[in-house]
């Protein structure tokens, strides 16, 4: 096996992994390292790789098993379970950006998907970076009393909440059929792995908290984001050709940036793994 190097990205968030061919086997022993350090800095930054789709699918199950996505339709060309993320759709005149707010994937699933993950195939030349904020800080950060006010409290997530900051692209008549039950998930959750306790939040999929009023839900919620949604608490990820990152929707919320030339193509390979049921 070759060997590998992992080096903190910040003191918080992210780690690079340097040395290794994911087109290659991966043995048991660099597995259980790697899922050390999944659990241990959240977000993975694989430097170097090189993947066609089904190389891509081989890879992530290095970490855990597939989950599919919500949008059937939005996947590579002849590979129905590789999808992507891609600046190239329009809805009404306006460019549609995958991700632009802060947010944790498919959390309107009953076991929402315990990892992300993107692999770089066209870049604009500069910007479209995504940003990670850690949810454990986050929470640790919390006074006492904002900790006994949220413990225990449930909120309801569906495809797409109507006080979402953003719209989301349509789904399709199959896809819309294959929606699971909403989610109703507390809003602090503990890692399975890390046992560490974290913010559970999702503006774009977040319709009420449970025995709430809606308008103190939405006024606790931004007071939430607000706070998790900090500098301090951020990794900032600036993409480069080879870049496979991997990211842990339990531990972190991400968004994607749209400041970069719309004429320039961004297009990456996703994947999402298998969750638990948040508790």
């Amino acid at each position: 096996m070759a060997s590998f190097t992992i080096t903190p990205l910040t003191d918080h968030t992210g780690a690079e992994v340097v040395g290794l061919d994911f087109t290659q086997p991966i043995d048991a022993g660099a597995r259980a390292t790697l899922s050390r350090a999944f659990a241990e800095h959240h977000v993975l930054v694989m430097r170097d790789q090189h993947f066609d789709p089904d190389q891509f699918k081989t890879a992530a199950q290095v970490f855990g098993e597939l989950q599919p996505h919500d949008k059937k339709e939005r996947h590579v060309p002849g590979h129905p379970d590789v999808y992507f993320v891609s600046n190239d759709e329009i809805v009404n005149g306006k460019r549609i950006i995958p991700g632009e707010t802060f947010h944790t994937d498919h959390s309107n699933h009953p076991r929402p998907p315990k990892a992300t993950t993107l692999f770089a195939v066209e870049l604009p030349s500069s910007g479209g970076d995504t940003q990670y904020v850690n949810m454990h800080d986050a929470y640790d950060d919390l006074p006492e009393s904002t900790k006994q006010r949220i413990d225990g409290l449930k909120a309801l997530h569906v495809y797409q909440s109507k006080y979402s900051p953003r719209a989301l692209s349509g789904l399709n008549e199959e896809s819309r059929r294959n929606l699971p039950p909403p989610g109703v998930h507390p809003l602090v959750r503990t890692h399975p792995e890390n046992g560490r306790k974290a913010l559970f939040l999702n503006p774009v999929r977040m319709e009420s908290i449970v025995g709430m009023a809606d308008e103190d839900a939405l006024s606790l919620i931004d007071e939430l984001m607000r706070h998790a949604t900090q500098k301090k608490y951020e990794y900032r990820h600036q993409w480069r050709y080879g870049d496979w990152v991997l990211w842990d929707n339990r531990s972190v919320m991400h968004q994607a940036n749209p400041d970069y030339d719309m004429r320039e193509r961004r297009y990456l390979y996703r994947l999402m793994l298998k969750g638990e049921v948040p508790a």
